[in-house]
């Protein structure tokens, strides 16, 4: 008995390990579909109008210079009975604003959306305006929307006679809720045989992905990818009639997106941005701040009296130049983001010797070029391919040049005889043959003509595609 209550505390101690164990394990990045994929057809859609706010405090448009601004206030007052044509108008109160918004997907009649005013004049500032009624059209020119409000801006400005200060744009402001939807966009979504799923960031394995956690929580095939950016749902018979349900439950579904080791570089304001999948090949970095100092004391010679000599300006100029920091570090092959960050901060490498850095290193992650050209189909299949197999394609294709070279240059030079240190014996021809190899080979691997690119991008987008 005491022997079967130990084993049995002796069970349990290793499954509280085991959990344990997994529990330390990190765990990936998962995301809801919800989040990472549109559903085709929900979506927004753009609006636009023109009209007039008033009530501004002078800093409306210049009624002479701006003739759009007089000819619609001119048309909106005698639509409300005020016939003020040929008169004299130096009103600086109204100003032509662009009205925008977005129709929100199923938006019904009644309800209310956000829409943003932007002057079309000169006017300085919105601030304190109005918005009159200005219905807001779709593209094929309907009317979906008729805005009016009280005009809210972000910034402001304030001038006085010899200066002004300007904060934000007070050109642009927003209404909340300033537009009521009038027309709706018909969309029978419980209709539909079918609906396809739209990837925000289009990637083979995220789409591949989402379309195997689908078929598995229904459990049966009905999702399949049919691109990069698009998995396609065919909606089982117990949801028939009922897509909004079936949406429901798939959209909570947790996948693990796949994404691609991406480096931004803005050399113009300073930023790097790198993902966290970066990994750099072996490289060596030296670094060291180069100072060059140029000081002028130049010196003036003065004649002696009555030698009816010049007083000359004589240059005198001392150059130095001091080196400080000198650092030199290796960055080993498949180095993380972190250790790579860690590593150029030891050497004393701020944001902008980092950016020239970063440009040189040979990165894993960077866009490959094929003759001259970012090859954006290579590098998603690099992405599915192992750096050992890339670098057997790699020596496959630089081979494959060389014999291509070396038929090319042995033909080149069959017609020519008694040349080279055997003169014209057959000790020549095997000469020659060993040094249109060696000529071949070394020409291949300086880069050759380009047939190795071409070769090497035709076996590495062979081999991801046996591997998806």
């Amino acid at each position: 008995m005491p022997s079967v209550i130990s084993a049995r505390v002796f069970e349990t101690a290793c499954a509280a390990l085991l959990a344990l164990a997994l529990s330390a394990l990190p765990a990936g990045a998962t995301s809801r579909i919800k989040d990472l994929a549109n559903i085709e057809g929900v979506r927004q859609n753009q609006l636009i109008g023109y009209g007039l706010v008033v009530g501004l405090n002078g800093t409306g448009d210049t009624l002479n210079n701006i003739p759009f601004t007089k000819q619609s206030l001119q048309a909106m007052l005698e639509r409300m009975g005020v016939n003020i044509r040929g008169a004299t108008i130096r009103t600086g109160n109204v100003a032509a604003v662009m009205v925008t918004g977005n129709l929100p997907p199923f938006g019904t009649q009644g309800t209310r959306m956000d829409v943003t005013v932007s002057a079309l004049g000169d006017s300085k500032n919105l601030q304190g305006g109005t918005l009159l009624v200005t219905p807001l059209l779709g593209a094929d020119g309907n009317v979906y929307a008729v805005a009016q409000g009280s005009v809210a801006i972000g910034g402001f400005q304030a001038e006085g006679a010899a200066a002004s200060i300007t904060r934000g744009v007070p050109t642009v402001g927003r209404i909340a809720n300033g537009a009521i939807i009038e027309r709706e966009i018909e969309f029978a979504l419980n209709r539909l045989p079918n609906v396809r799923l739209a990837l925000r960031n289009a990637d083979f394995t995220t789409a591949k992905r989402i379309a195997a956690a689908v078929n598995d929580f229904l459990g049966v095939k009905t999702a399949e990818p049919i691109d990069p950016s698009t998995v396609q749902l065919s909606i089982p018979p117990e949801f028939k009639g009922n897509v909004v349900a079936f949406l429901t439950e798939i959209e909570q579904l947790q996948v693990d997106p796949d994404l691609a080791a991406k480096i931004v570089i803005d050399e113009r304001s300073g930023i790097i941005v790198m993902g966290r999948d970066v990994r750099v090949a072996t490289v060596a970095v030296a670094q060291g701040n180069l100072t060059v100092t140029i000081s002028e004391s130049p010196q003036v010679s003065q004649p002696n009296p009555l030698s009816r000599g010049r007083t000359v300006v004589t240059p005198n100029s001392r150059v130095g130049v001091t080196e400080d920091g000198k650092k030199f570090a290796l960055v080993k092959d498949g180095v993380s983001l972190q250790q790579l960050v860690d590593g150029l901060n030891g050497l004393g490498i701020g944001p902008r010797s980092l950016i020239n850095n970063t440009g040189s290193m040979p990165a894993k992650a960077v866009m490959p070029v094929i003759n001259g050209r970012p090859d954006r189909e290579l590098a998603d299949a690099l992405t599915k391919v192992s750096p050992q197999a890339q670098q057997k394609a790699k020596a496959t294709a630089t081979d494959f040049e060389a014999m291509f070279l070396n038929s090319m240059f042995s033909q080149m030079t069959s017609g020519i005889k008694g040349e080279g240190p055997f003169g014209d014996t057959p000790g020549t021809g095997v000469w020659r043959s060993m040094l249109t190899e060696q000529y071949s080979k070394s020409f291949a691997k300086a880069g050759g003509v380009g047939i190795s690119n071409d070769v090497y991008r035709t076996l590495i987008l062979q081999q991801a595609h046996r591997a998806s």
